[in-house]
């Protein structure tokens, strides 16, 4: 009988042991990280960039290329460096340009992209805003420039 006394007792203490290995080996990792707000405007400011180096807009071009190039080091940087999700500095960075752009049409973006910066500021947290209210104040301007 004694025997068997530390035999079960040996078998508690492995299945105990083994326990916590178990759960760790079968826990699934964990779901990757909702893509950031801030990715829209960065897509929105090189397709602007886009279309204003398709009409001769420069200043507007590099205006818009300056907003993506900041929006996207912001997504970067908050974003957790994840191996299977790509950051925002792994898509294009430029666009290519629309055929047949017209300058309505830029004008029509520019004012998309300023009401969508705007919509956005009230949405992010206050050290973001900032650069979200500049990207919508940078494209009011823009559009002043244009008219």
């Amino acid at each position: 009988m004694i025997g068997r006394t530390a035999l079960s007792r040996r078998g508690v203490l492995l299945a105990v042991a083994t326990a916590p290995l178990a759960v760790a080996c079968t826990t699934p990792p964990p779901p990757p990280p909702p893509p950031d707000v801030l990715e829209d405007l960065v897509r929105a400011a090189r397709s602007d960039a886009a279309l204003a180096t398709a009409v001769g807009a420069v200043e507007t071009a590099a205006a818009r290329t300056e907003h993506a190039t900041r929006l996207a080091a912001e997504v970067d940087r908050a974003t957790p460096k994840v191996p299977t999700t790509s950051s925002s500095s792994a898509t294009p960075t430029s666009v290519a340009p629309p055929a047949g752009a017209t300058r309505e049409q830029l004008v029509m973006a520019l004012r998309a992209a300023q009401k969508q910066a705007a919509d956005l500021v009230p949405t992010v947290p206050t050290h973001r805003a900032g650069l979200v209210a500049s990207v919508s104040a940078g494209c009011a301007s823009l559009l002043e420039a244009l008219s």
